[in-house]
């Protein structure tokens, strides 16, 4: 569905024609001016000065406190258990200052000066601190340079925050000042615009918490919700926004609505939102968006058909919001197997020169690729048979689409003959927790007996994606392989009581209620008896494809269990993780996101690990590099996670650089 009226048309179309400016235009390749590197969402750096060579060298050039846990009040204190320091940082031109730009969990943006990490300025929206939809996080920023202003005048060159509070906020790139002719000073309150298109059953709940893309002129947004606890959950659609004065310009509903339209829904069915990541193609006047599962997660009997648009990467036009083209991953979600990261906009250079490409990933581990103008698959993509009899009344798709190539990134599906343990007592306990629910291949039916999911509904990939390297075709991405358990519980099975609390549902909490269902939901990792996962180690990896083959290239366990264990024994057998890597024209690629609090490296071609460094705690975001005064420098947030297995909870950057008297 596309609301746009005739005037509103007219203003984004102008904004296309006639302010459309490409911000890699204003700097060098080596700069990294948007949260996935480029505004494609690759997360290459052209950059070589720390290679495969010297990279063991790094030393930490400067740190910076953000302070975001010390301005939470006494009596909110709980709250620095609810914040995820996701954050990666931009950097701007040279010409409006060069700074490094972030933001903290609360949306505090921070301008820090990029030699020395020193502040230039702050500004700080004061959101409410009353929790949402229960995390506050922040993962970046955009920019927007306007070509009709002067750089000498107010908001010439802008930055756009999407708050965790539903406010769409623009400040001035050089000083942090709001820019007064965007909304009402500033500021535009996105919720009368969400309020447009029902259902808004948790619109009080909905946060942003991902970076816009800005496409031409048009600011575009998702937003999340919580759609495990309520059918009708909040309306998933995407909207565009005018970067000159916030004007809303259109939106589009990612569930049909059209009645005459066989795969029509209802409006008191929600979900199909994009809480992740998008990217862009500014050239094509595209943004590209990867979308959620219909409301509720893990029972579709209220919401018939594939559910089109829904687990789907959407073209979409950004000076109209039309859609292009698109393609659903996944038909009739029940395994809340979202597309959780930006699709990949990069160029496949083969023979024949380069090829522009999209690469999907996703939960499942699975990898698909298509052409960009025409979204027809690159690697063949087949639909194949899976299993049907789930929950009586929910109709499951009798098939769904395989690509042939690349193979997955994980382990798909589960035997009894999976289980396994350090001891022959986990081992027996896991094999029994298996055999007691339902299992077998991926996609198997959710059930009222319990179903082992494996890949589970963190991934496979989640929102910190992967990476590509550009010129030497190699697709980089962190993946988790622990088993999870899901169980559909009638509801008047689950006490009342317990469904109250506020982990009821949600992953480790006590049974909670599904609204608008008779069902009620339990998940959690399938565990030991001694809480190891119940499957053979990696329980996490690092994985190369080489995009040319669509092969895998090298496969690495990912993280060191000593910080988890009872015992600090530190086998290499992979942790919880939450963030992304990079890759640089050095050969190198960077990553923190893993529980064991550190910070590595590793040759991309190979897989070695060139560096293993010490963080003051977990750094679960992805990084960022750029070259400032002759120096390169890579930079990452180390702020733990709620779900850290320890108290590592911080607020701090780092920024790590070869010694001075290597660099020539």
């Amino acid at each position: 569905m596309i609301i746009i009226n005739k005037q509103q048309k007219i203003t984004v179309l102008s904004v296309f024609l006639f302010l459309f400016v490409s911000i890699e235009s204003l700097a060098s390749e080596s700069d990294w001016m948007h949260y996935g590197g480029d505004e494609g969402g690759g997360r290459y750096s052209s950059l070589s000065q720390i290679n495969r060579a010297n990279v063991g060298q790094l030393e930490v050039a400067w740190k910076y406190k953000t302070g975001h846990l010390d301005r939470v009040p006494e009596n909110l204190a709980f709250l620095k258990k609810m914040v995820g320091f996701q954050v990666t940082p931009i950097i701007l031109p040279n010409d409006v200052g060069g700074a490094l730009i972030l933001c903290t969990p609360f949306n505090e943006i921070i301008a820090l000066n990029p030699i020395n990490g020193e502040k230039k300025w702050s500004y700080d929206p004061k959101i409410d601190l009353r929790p949402f939809a229960g995390r506050f996080s922040c993962r970046g920023l955009a920019q927007w340079r306007n070509p009709k202003l002067q750089l000498t005048e107010i908001c010439a060159h802008s930055l756009f925050l999407a708050a965790n509070d539903k406010r769409l906020i623009a400040v001035d790139a050089q000083t942090g000042v709001l820019c007064p002719a965007f909304g009402n000073n500033g500021i535009v309150n996105v919720t009368p615009v969400i309020q447009n298109l029902e259902p808004t059953n948790q619109i009080r709940a909905m946060q942003l918490k991902s970076p816009p893309a800005v496409v031409n002129g048009v600011i575009v947004i998702g937003g999340t919700g919580n759609k495990f606890k309520d059918a009708s959950s909040v309306n998933g659609a995407v909207r565009g926004f005018s970067a000159v004065d916030g004007s809303f310009l259109w939106a589009f509903d990612t569930l049909i609505r059209d009645e005459d339209n066989p795969e029509a829904l209802p409006y008191d069915v929600g979900g199909a939102n994009v809480w992740t990541t998008m990217s862009v193609d500014s050239k094509r006047d595209l943004v590209f968006v990867p979308t959620a599962s219909a409301a509720p997660n893990f029972y579709g009997g209220l919401r018939p058909g594939d559910n089109r648009y829904a687990n789907s990467v959407l073209a979409i036009k950004a000076s109209t919001g039309e859609l292009v083209w698109h393609y659903q991953t996944i038909h009739h979600d029940i395994w809340d197997w979202d597309l959780p990261t930006h699709p990949l906009l990069v160029d496949i250079t083969t023979n024949k020169g380069k090829v522009p490409i999209v690469i999907q990933l996703g939960k499942t581990g699975m990898v698909y690729t298509f052409y960009r103008e025409t979204g027809l698959p690159y690697f063949e993509i087949e639909e194949r048979p899976v299993a049907t009899d789930g929950i009586l009344g929910d109709q499951l798709s009798p098939t769904q689409p395989f690509p042939v190539k690349p193979p997955p990134l994980i382990r798909q599906g589960i035997t009894p003959d999976d289980a396994w343990g350090v001891t022959p007592i986990e081992r027996e306990g896991c094999r029994e927790k298996i055999a007691g629910a339902r299992y077998g291949r991926m996609f198997t039916p959710i059930s009222t007996k319990g179903t082992i999911m494996y890949p589970q509904v963190g991934g496979g990939a989640n929102w910190g994606g992967g990476a590509f390297d550009t010129e030497r075709n190699i697709l980089v991405v962190p993946v988790s392989e622990v088993p999870f358990y899901v169980r559909l519980i009638p509801k008047d099975e689950v006490d009342q009581k317990l469904a109250k609390s506020p982990m009821a549902g949600n992953p480790m909490g006590p049974p909670g209620l599904i609204k608008g269902t008779d069902y009620g939901l339990e998940q959690s990792p399938l565990l030991s008896p001694l809480y190891t996962p119940c499957t053979k180690p990696p329980w996490s990896s690092l994985v190369a494809v080489d995009m040319i083959e669509g092969e895998i290239l090298w496969k690495k366990p990912f993280g060191k269990i000593d910080k988890l264990s009872p015992l600090p024994i530190g086998f290499e057998w992979g942790t919880p993780f939450a963030g992304g890597a990079i890759t640089t024209a050095g050969g190198v690629i960077f990553i923190g996101a893993t529980a064991d609090e550190r910070f590595r490296a590793f040759d991309i071609e190979t897989g070695e690990k060139l560096l293993e460094l010490k963080a003051p705690t977990s750094a679960m975001a992805t990084p960022m590099t750029y070259m400032a005064n002759g120096r390169q420098y890579v930079v990452i947030a180390t702020g733990g996670h709620m779900w850290n297995y320890r108290d590592g909870i911080s607020d701090e950057i780092i920024a790590y650089a070869l010694p001075e008297n290597l660099i020539q």
